[in-house]
């Protein structure tokens, strides 16, 4: 038996709930004047008690405008303010939204539980035009309340993890894998991965290259990987546990996920006594300052974070207005940095 399908609400069943016409209801959800506040309220609670929103071609047709967009990170505050990639991220974003004469409204939360709770009271509070979100994990929930709330939306993470939503995104595990061609043009056959949180999508990206990228080698290599929570003791640590082995047992290379553990790594293998690069050679992430005011400084994976971020939020008013199509696209690769941290074994 076929069940029948739920009948499709629209914008005339919410203005029959609220008891307005459907121009009530299109004032109010574009931020136009003419209505009491009384009145917008009573259609937003009709369109919540409905589970409807506007579609983003016709918020875009009534012209809205976009002051505020969100953007929420799942990360403990003393972590992000030490974080070099977010902060180029978020200036990144700053860039263009001051162009627009546009706000980031940012919000730490502990779990992507929390994070869906803000996007639905953000969006149905309108409080928001648009969001970028970050931290993509394997079965994401976020795409599919973004879609059903019609919220204008871009994803920050390969297309595999980010549903239907518009993604940009950089190509890790190409990355990853030069970034172990290299250390194994030197030499290298000791190869060793501290990375980030497990659960991210962008963490499993890298762990599968990296795995690929060690197998493939001609010779063989002995590999290790280790994931961490992004912060300095956490990279501290891995590399110490890493280090403690014999001299022909231990790792003769350290790729890092992200600049602040290969800087805590630099520091762990002076305190083992071990020279960077004639003992064990070290290659950051993302190549933010702090990789050139090391001694000797970081080689890294060089990554423009700044651009990243301005290449998101322009993309987010693209969706916003309508001149974006759904899809993806990523940015430029990041590419091998060589400096003093690196050498043969």
């Amino acid at each position: 038996m076929t069940a029948t399908p739920t009948p499709r609400v629209t914008i005339r069943d919410v203005a029959a709930r609220a008891g307005v016409s459907k121009g009530a209801v299109s004032l109010a959800f574009n931020r136009k004047p003419g209505l009491s506040e009384a009145t917008r309220d009573r259609i937003f609670r009709a369109a919540r008690e409905l589970g409807w929103a506007p579609s983003r071609t016709a918020r875009t047709l009534a012209g809205s405008r976009v002051d505020v967009v969100g953007l929420a990170v799942c990360r403990p505050a003393r972590l992000l303010g030490l974080e070099p990639f977010y902060m180029e991220f978020i200036s990144g974003v700053e860039s263009v939204l001051v162009e627009r004469s546009c706000s980031l409204l940012l919000r730490l939360v502990r779990s992507p539980e929390e994070e869906v709770g803000l996007m639905e009271s953000w969006w149905r509070g309108r409080q928001i035009g648009g969001s970028i979100l970050v931290d993509f994990r394997a079965g994401d929930p976020r795409p599919a309340v973004a879609e059903r709330l019609g919220l204008p939306a871009v994803a920050v993470g390969h297309p595999a993890l980010t549903g239907g939503l518009t993604s940009v995104w950089t190509d890790d595990a190409t990355a990853v894998t030069e970034a172990v061609r290299y250390l194994a043009a030197l030499g290298h056959r000791r190869i060793a991965r501290v990375g980030g949180a497990a659960a991210l999508g962008h963490t499993s990206i890298r762990t599968a290259a990296f795995d690929e990228a060690v197998r493939a080698l001609e010779p063989p290599a002995r590999a290790w990987q280790t994931a961490t929570d992004f912060s300095g003791d956490a990279g501290a640590r891995a590399t110490r546990s890493l280090l403690a082995a014999a001299p022909g047992e231990r790792p003769t290379a350290i790729v890092y996920d992200n600049d602040i553990m290969a800087v805590a790594g630099l520091s762990v293998a002076a305190e083992m006594g071990l020279r960077v690069p004639d003992d064990v050679s070290l290659l950051a992430w993302d190549d933010s300052q702090l990789c050139r005011l090391t001694h000797p400084t970081l080689s890294a994976m060089s990554h423009d974070v700044h651009g990243f971020g301005a290449e998101v939020a322009r993309t987010l008013f693209g969706v916003i207005t309508g001149e974006e199509e759904p899809g993806s696209h990523p940015v430029p690769t990041p590419v091998l940095t060589p400096r003093g941290s690196t050498a043969p074994p």
